[in-house]
């Protein structure tokens, strides 16, 4: 067994032992979490020592046999695309551990053992190389989202859970009957032999690019696909919104650049000034939206509208500055828009409200979380020397090349991030501190400065050296790129 397998499932025994020990103490259950997820932390990094960042292709695969009828194996390997966003989810496990200690007091071992599953299917998203593997993942990530929303979220929690599953597993069954028709076609599911070795002809292309970009664009989600998103996010806990926004949706664009473009070149060129359209409709919607938003955690909601708009605009610029930095932007929302969910939360414990209007001076109680606050807000709106700047400014650059008109319209959004995020900043931590809750609202605690220190150091350092980032990502998405423009050239 390889390190690669070993990611996938330290966080499958982790959830095991929990559950074998119903009646363990909250301070044991806390334990086992955390040095099970700090574990696999440890296992994707060991895997990224022996990534060749030079190499663009898959590596360290690793196989086993699983319905040899059907030619359907457990297949894993990665490329610097996917090895990012595994970098990213084992990153953000621990982290929304520790940030749920106190938050969560209900079945603490039951919420952890969910959080570790889900860690696991979405690693295996994000390394599997068997089309059925990938969608079996992909799909089963479900279960244990939906239960987090609708067992610890908010008031209207199984209304917001229900409407996450049925949006997102309808998509997945249209993409699955695509997934059945390259089967019948090569008689495997393994992904770099469709890919490889497929021709087909562009008017089935059509059709099959259309299933899958269903199935995606509902969970990045792409408007007009994206209304299950700002209710998950409004009911889910703290712990269930940093890790939707932080790595779930980047299910769907990591799914669009590593299976929609390289096996639907023909219709990937033909579908792209549309998605650049539908994009920009998303980011100018996402962003209005948010700005007339009176409770912050659905104004951050529909700001990932916006932001993830940004995303699949750079993918399918199809250029290479565009989609390279498409992929850094997937790390730093992940990273800007989980710490925003932090904060919202740790103001929430102490407040009971997320109503911008029951806020005001708290700079004047509360200086270190309206610092955090305000350096976290200047990352998501993407000022220079920031992570966002270097995700954002790359993809208006690149797709004003391809497309200007795209390119001018998308950096409005960015100009409207600024409005609602500095807006609402004003409106909470600025003006007369005039209330007795404001008056009597305590600081970060140790622990929850603990918590926000790494997400803080990372944003800085991706914001002043991008470089290590890109290179890790860059030969992937050069490779993609190339394969698009090979199939489709005369």
């Amino acid at each position: 067994m390889g390190p690669l397998t070993l990611t996938v499932l330290l966080p499958l025994v982790g959830a095991v032992l929990l559950g074998l020990a119903p009646g363990a103490r909250d301070r044991d259950v806390r334990a086992v979490g955390l040095i099970v997820s700090l574990a696999t932390f440890a296992s994707s990094v060991w895997v990224l020592v022996g990534f060749d960042r030079g190499e663009a292709g898959l590596q360290q695969a690793e196989s086993f046999t699983w319905i040899p009828s059907v030619g359907a194996r457990v297949a894993f390997a990665v490329d610097g695309v996917s090895l990012a966003l595994i970098l990213l989810t084992t990153f953000l496990v621990p982290i929304v551990l520790v940030a749920s200690w106190d938050s969560v007091k209900d079945r603490l071992a039951a919420y952890t053992a969910a959080f570790l599953i889900l860690e696991a299917l979405v690693i295996g998203v994000f390394a599997a190389t068997d089309l059925l593997l990938f969608y079996v993942l992909f799909e089963f990530s479900l279960v244990p989202m939906y239960l987090i929303i609708g067992i610890w979220g908010g008031a209207e929690r199984r209304r917001a859970a229900r409407k996450f599953f049925l949006y997102t597993l309808l998509g997945g069954l249209v993409m699955l009957v695509a997934i059945l028709y390259l089967q019948t076609r090569t008689g495997t599911f393994d992904y770099i032999a469709i890919r490889d070795g497929l021709a087909l002809d562009p008017t089935v292309q059509g059709w099959l690019f259309a299933a899958f970009l269903l199935a995606f664009a509902v969970k990045v989600p792409l408007f007009p696909v994206h209304t299950w998103l700002p209710d998950a996010h409004t009911e889910a806990p703290t712990g269930g919104s940093v890790f939707l926004a932080g790595v779930l949706l980047k299910m769907g664009t990591f799914g669009l650049l590593r299976y929609a473009l390289p096996l639907f070149p023909d219709a990937t060129v033909a579908a792209a000034p549309w998605l650049l359209g539908v994009s920009v409709v998303g980011i100018l919607y996402g962003a209005a939206v948010a700005l007339v938003q009176t409770d912050i955690k659905r104004l951050v909601a529909y700001s990932s509208v916006s932001h993830m708009g940004f995303v699949v605009l750079g993918t399918f610029a199809l250029d290479r500055t565009a989609t390279a930095a498409a992929v850094v932007q997937m790390v730093n929302h992940g990273l800007s828009t989980g710490a925003l969910f932090l904060l919202i939360g740790f103001l929430y414990e102490r407040r009971h409200t997320r109503r911008i209007a029951d806020f005001g001076g708290l700079a004047r109680q509360v200086p270190v979380m309206a610092g955090l606050w305000l350096l976290v807000s200047l990352s998501s709106l993407a000022l220079p020397g920031l992570n966002g700047f270097v995700g954002e400014f790359p993809i208006l650059l690149g797709t004003f090349g391809v497309n200007r008109a795209a390119g001018v319209l998308a950096a409005f959004g960015a100009v409207l991030a600024a409005l609602y995020l500095l807006w609402a900043y004003q409106r909470m931590f600025h003006g007369p501190l005039e209330r007795d809750e404001d008056r009597a609202t305590p600081d970060l605690t140790r622990r929850e400065l603990a918590v926000m220190t790494p997400l803080v150091l990372l944003i800085v350092l991706i914001g002043l050296v991008p470089g290590p980032l890109f290179d890790l990502v860059g030969p992937s998405v050069d490779r993609v790129l190339a394969e698009v423009a090979l199939a489709v050239a005369p």
